[in-house]
């Protein structure tokens, strides 16, 4: 088995870690506390290509595998989660359906400058009674003469307040299943609902949406036939997964940085206090968990570029790397001892922000069941 990334790899996460040190990590606290979308660093990952990797060269992308975008995103997060949230949300999530579902227009017109940065996507799928669970998702499309009329509330859309386009999932048909719709921020009956106040990733905004009596033409159904949104999004999942682990392991390496650095610095009793063996251990834990979790993470990206089974591996790489990084940004607190409560250190950050990837993608408690029902299969696909 080789475990070793290729030189093409080495040298997109040598770019990116570059990037991280000398453009992100000394600005990452000033953009969480101003609380705004970071247009600047957004628009300096676009001319990187980063929101354009992972699609073909006739879409305007450049092809790269999931592994590739998996070093560059790590990288991306070890600097500010906020801003690797914004990047796998215009790379993946708020893009993905058009590419796969939209036509021609919809590609030329919204993907291809989305890839470029010049327009920015958003995902509209959880509501305020439907998270997980897919069947209580209330907002309903009801089919007119020459499209649509969506009717509901959505809750936690990232990026809302500054998104061009939304893909909406929302009951259709007389089977009421999921179907997928395009819509765009200039069509009546789209409101950009209240801001959501969160804990962390403070850069990465979050709103609610109401679609009331929205007109979507029928151009803008992405659906192929009407209730086949859940399908689609289940291709996508394990993807979401993989890269929230990448994502995780970002965060959890820089607060395993700053905690070594921190310990070698500060003084008790005469002597650093990496010199004692309880945080002797405690940097030694954090240090294995961490690459085990990386490991499964590369592992699962591996498995999808390969086109091999990878919807268990995606499901367990999200579980661990998800729960060790938070785990270990509570150790990295923990090191910091009093300095790890001050908002003047960055260990408060990374304490509050890597919480963001233990939700997205899944929970622990959904991926667990994803994994046992695996299991109970007896394969990995």
């Amino acid at each position: 088995m080789d475990f070793e990334l290729s030189a093409e790899q080495r040298a997109i996460r040598d770019a990116f870690a570059r990037f991280c040190d000398e453009r992100i990590a000394p600005r990452a606290a000033a953009i969480d506390e101003a609380h705004e979308f970071p247009r600047a660093l957004f628009a300096e990952l676009a001319h990187l290509g980063v929101f354009a990797m992972r699609y073909p060269e006739d879409a305007g992308g450049s092809g790269a595998g999931l592994l590739d975008f998996c070093v560059a995103l790590e990288e991306i997060a070890r600097g500010s989660m906020s801003l690797a949230g914004c990047a796998a949300m215009q790379s993946l999530m708020g893009t993905k359906f058009l590419h796969m579902l939209g036509s021609a227009d919809v590609i030329e017109r919204l993907l291809k400058p989305a890839l470029r940065g010049e327009k920015i996507g958003a995902l509209c799928m959880t509501e305020p009674d439907a998270g997980s669970d897919l069947d209580s998702i209330a907002t309903h499309a009801r089919k007119v003469q020459g499209g649509y009329i969506l009717s509901g509330q959505k809750t936690w859309v990232t990026s809302a307040p500054v998104a061009d386009f939304f893909t909406v999932f929302a009951k259709s048909g007389e089977g009421k299943k999921l179907s997928i719709f395009l819509v765009e921020r200039s069509f009546k009956g789209l409101t950009i609902g209240r801001a959501i106040e969160k804990m962390g990733v403070w850069a990465l905004p979050t709103s609610e949406l109401a679609l009331d009596d929205c007109l979507v033409p029928d151009s803008h159904r992405l659906s192929r036939e009407e209730g086949d949104g859940e399908g689609h999004l289940r291709k996508t999942l394990a993807e979401i997964r993989i890269i929230t682990g990448a994502m995780a392991i970002g965060t959890a390496r820089a607060a395993l940085a700053a905690s070594l650095s921190y310990a070698a610095e500060r003084k008790q009793f005469g002597k650093p206090i990496n010199r004692f063996q309880a945080i002797q251990n405690r940097l030694a834990d954090m240090a294995t968990g961490l690459e085990a979790a990386a490991q499964l993470v590369y592992r699962a990206a591996w498995l999808y570029d390969a086109g091999k089974p990878h919807h268990k591996e995606a499901a367990m790489a999200k579980l661990h790397a998800s729960e060790t990084a938070a785990s270990v940004c509570d150790q990295a607190a923990r090191i910091f001892a009093s300095y790890g409560y001050a908002m003047e250190y960055p260990a408060q950050r990374y304490l509050r922000d890597v919480r963001f990837t233990l939700i997205g993608g899944g929970t622990s408690e959904i991926l667990r069941l994803v994994i046992a029902k695996e299991l109970s299969k007896g394969g990995g696909s």
